[in-house]
């Protein structure tokens, strides 16, 4: 649907950092579209790992790390929106 109506730029909001906006992001880069991903128009929140707490702020920084490294441009509201 994107394709035909001729949409090159996927911009990604949303919840959760580490499943949907994650995944959403790293699938549209994939398929060839110019990600950006509004990074404090995401929430996650705390994760848990053989009884370690990671809390959701580094939950969150390492996803949106991991994403501007390869698959989109991470910024926040106010530069995408200027």
């Amino acid at each position: 649907m994107l394709d035909a109506k001729g949409i090159k730029e996927v911009v990604i909001v949303g919840a959760m950092s580490h499943m949907c906006i994650d995944a959403t992001s790293r699938a549209a880069a994939d398929l060839g579209y110019n990600t950006v991903i509004v990074h404090d128009a995401c929430a996650t929140t705390n994760l848990e790992f053989k009884g370690t707490t990671v809390p959701a702020n580094q939950v969150h920084a390492a996803f949106m790390a991991g994403l501007a490294f390869a698959y989109g441009k991470v910024t926040t509201t106010n530069e995408y929106l200027s």
